[in-house]
């Protein structure tokens, strides 16, 4: 299985603001949900929390040290105690509106979730919002560009005046 990192980042690489989002971009939003649809999707607590019920259309596996039932849930809703095991689930794990090709899962944050993935994943979906952003309190990591080679890069979007790319990197 294909391990992919999603997120909207500025160019300073923020991500969030008190456990939210620093923005709120329809297609980005729209892109997202084109992308994870049918896919399973790891996120941890604090993000799954955030958004507070599953995502439709996918398989949602939040990784806590505090599951109620590890390995349990409704029927797209799991918990995993590792990052392993949480690959593992996304892996074997059948679900309603899984789709067969390409065989991807995503992580979603998230910083210290993406921090952890990082090394592990084959490429990255980058939304990239042309702004820096000092108020953030959550980060993307910095990565190696020489690792992670850019596949593809949108045209520009301009929303609620911001500027961003939707930016595919991968090893």
């Amino acid at each position: 299985m294909e391990k992919c990192l999603i997120a909207a980042i500025s160019d300073d690489y923020a991500l969030g603001k008190d456990n939210d989002l620093l923005w709120h971009l329809s297609e980005d939003l729209k892109y997202f949900k084109r992308l994870t649809s049918g896919h399973p999707v790891i996120m941890g607590r604090k993000t799954y929390e955030s958004i507070g019920r599953p995502l439709p259309k996918r398989l949602n596996i939040v990784l806590t040290r505090k599951a109620p039932a590890m390995g349990s849930g409704s029927a797209n809703l799991l918990y995993a105690s590792t990052l392993e095991e949480a690959f593992a689930l996304a892996a074997s794990t059948p679900f309603e509106g899984r789709v067969d090709e390409p065989d991807q899962c995503f992580v979603m944050g998230g910083g210290s979730l993406y921090k952890q993935a990082l090394p592990l994943c084959d490429k990255l979906y980058l939304t990239e919002v042309h702004t820096t952003r000092p108020d953030a309190d959550t980060f993307f990591p910095a990565f190696d560009k020489k690792i992670y080679r850019e596949f593809s890069r949108s045209e520009l979007y301009s929303e609620n005046n911001l500027t961003y790319h939707f930016v595919i990197y991968g090893r």
